[in-house]
Formats: C-alpha cells, structure tokens, sequence
C-alpha cells in the first residue's frame, strides 16, 4: 500500500475503512462520519502525548551520526538507537553502520553530549545514554537541536507542530501516536454530541523500525504509560465499548489489565505485545493507521480480526487507492 507523503490539510476528510471483525465486512466511508459507526454509551480512548523532537545529528569519534530516542530509562538515562551517516531521505535499511560505541565514550550533539551507559544484548545499536545536563537544561536543549523522527516515504521536513494531535500534552513519545492525529477537535465534539464517551492516558509511542533486523524484531520495546483515575472510571462504567485511538492506547489498558488482573489507575511499563489468538480484556475495538503487513503494529490488529479478514480488507484498501502510514488513511476495526 502506498505511503502518505505529508499529513493533508483537512484529516477529518480522510477515508475511513469499517471492518466488522465479527463478519468480515468492510464498509468505505469518510473518517468525518465516525460518530455515526460508534453507539451511545462507548468510550473513545486518547493517547495525550505529545511527541518528542527525539532525532539528534551529532558525531562520534568524529565521523557522522543520529541517534534516535527510543524510550526513557530509571536514573535520567534514555534508551536510544545509533544510526550512522545520513538523513531520513535514505531507508533505514540502507544507513551505513554506525560506528561501534564504547561503554564510556562520549556522543556529541553540538552543544550537547551524552555518555554511553551501557549496550543491549539485542543489537550493539541500542544504547544506554545519560545528557550532560537533566531538567529544564535538557528539555530546552532537546527542543532546540532536535527534529522529529521521520522515513525515507515522506516528500519533505516535518516540523515539531505537523507531528502533534490536536489534544497532545506531556512529551513522551519519540514517534507521534499517529491515529490520533486524524481526529480534530470538531469531529471530537461530534462524537460527544452522540454519547461517546472520552478518556485519555498517555503512552510513550517508540520506534516503529530501525533498520537493524535483530531490532526491529523485538519492536515495540517496553513502554511507559499513565493511565488516570478519572479514565479507570468512564471505562468502568461504560454501556458500550471501549474502543482505542491506536495502538499504544491497546497496549496501555491490555498491559495494565494484564498485569492487575483488572484495570487500575496509574504508571507502568508494558512490552506486552499481542497477535492472534490474545486475550482483550478492556479493548472491543480499535481506530487505527493502515500498518505494514509483518509489522508489529499490524500483527497487533489480529487480536481484534482474524487474519484472513484483515488481509482481504487490506487488499480491498489497496485497490481502492487508500494511503498508508502516519498520515494515510484510517481504519476502524470493531470486534464487539
């Protein structure tokens, strides 16, 4: 399926594909007419994070490099991934290898430098970093140097704004919780007026591909989440479904609901990751980008729809010119 180049100006107008998991049926709308595809009493869950500007350009040892942020670690450190010389024009897989670091050594970012902590087992590209300054100092010098994550499909620079969905609140995320950015205040209001419910938490979106095989297998790495009190409530007491904006907003009730044994207020990390034949425990349905078959991502949608029914309204998408991505087109899946 082809790419989105760049978001559009009016998301509310994008196409919309209904998939009934429990049938198979696919209906082809306008994302604006989702009010009338959710009942009275079903809640719409948000991911507020607002996303980070998480790609730095800097050296080390003097030859060229980008190192990504993946996720924040305990102690002030991040998780990140090293890339060698290049931009997001070239695709990941594509990058030259960065050079190997050394536990110790020093990553320049002009005026900003992080200390390798440590290496992961899983590819010597993840790294353990610690900035030379914590605080307001970091964040002011993250937002200054840094750039929004992006891929070689898009046609130019994405500024910090275009990655933003319109209800984006703490910076967490290092890749834009891209569901949600389809959803603008008006159509929000729209579905308010309906009866729909609207809960929030927030989940640090990470990397959705590195082009390092090892990696991108274990992708979506643990994440951190919030998820408030007020949020635990409204989905306690819904009449209908509980339907997540993306798939971070899964992971984050799923994960919590996995390691409670029942939905509970407040922060954790999850790696949960699921596919087919998982159990939902809170989530009946999910608003959600057209992801890449063997993704992460998109192996996450068979636990709502069986995999050939997935697979055929993909294709139908496809044929029908629906864009993919980030700033594609959207899909609403209903499994209840």
């Amino acid at each position: 399926m082809k790419a989105a180049p760049f978001p559009r100006p009016c998301p509310g107008e994008e196409r919309l594909l209904h998939l009934d998991a429990r049938s198979g049926r696919v209906d082809h709308t306008r994302l604006e007419t989702l009010p009338s595809l959710l009942r009275p009493g079903d809640v719409l869950v948000v991911n507020d994070a607002a996303t980070l500007p998480a790609s730095l350009s800097g050296t080390a040892r003097g030859e060229p490099i980008e190192l990504r942020l993946a996720a924040a670690a305990e102690g002030g450190t991040w998780w990140a991934v090293l890339f060698g010389a290049g931009d997001w024009r070239l695709r990941t897989e594509d990058r030259p290898a960065p050079p190997r670091a050394q536990v110790g050594e020093v990553l320049r970012f002009g005026p900003l430098a992080a200390r390798v902590e440590a290496t992961s087992p899983l590819s010597p590209r993840l790294l353990l970093v610690r900035f030379d300054r914590e605080g307001d100092a970091l964040w002011a010098a993250l937002y200054r140097i840094g750039r929004p994550v992006q891929y070689s499909y898009l046609g130019g620079d994405l500024s910090l704004e275009q990655v933003q969905t319109a209800f984006a609140g703490r910076p967490w995320a290092v890749e834009m919780p891209s569901a949600g950015r389809a959803l603008p205040v008006s159509l929000l209001l729209g579905l308010a007026r309906r009866g729909v419910a609207l809960a929030r938490l927030t989940h640090a979106a990470g990397l959705s591909a590195t082009g390092d095989p090892a990696l991108d297998e274990a992708l979506p790495l643990p994440e951190r989440y919030a998820i408030p009190a007020e949020t635990v409530r409204t989905i306690g007491e819904a009449r209908g479904r509980v339907v997540a904006v993306g798939t971070t907003v899964v992971r984050a009730l799923e994960g919590n609901a996995a390691a409670h044994g029942r939905l509970v207020p407040g922060e954790g990390v999850t790696g949960l990751r699921l596919g087919p034949g998982s159990t939902l425990r809170v989530v009946g349905g999910l608003l959600t980008g057209l992801h890449e078959p063997g993704s992460s991502h998109h192996r996450l949608l068979t636990a709502f729809c069986p995999l050939p029914a997935l697979e055929a309204a993909w294709r139908d998408a496809e044929g029908r010119g629906y864009l993919a991505h980030e700033f594609g087109d959207t899909a609403l899946i209903l499994a209840a």
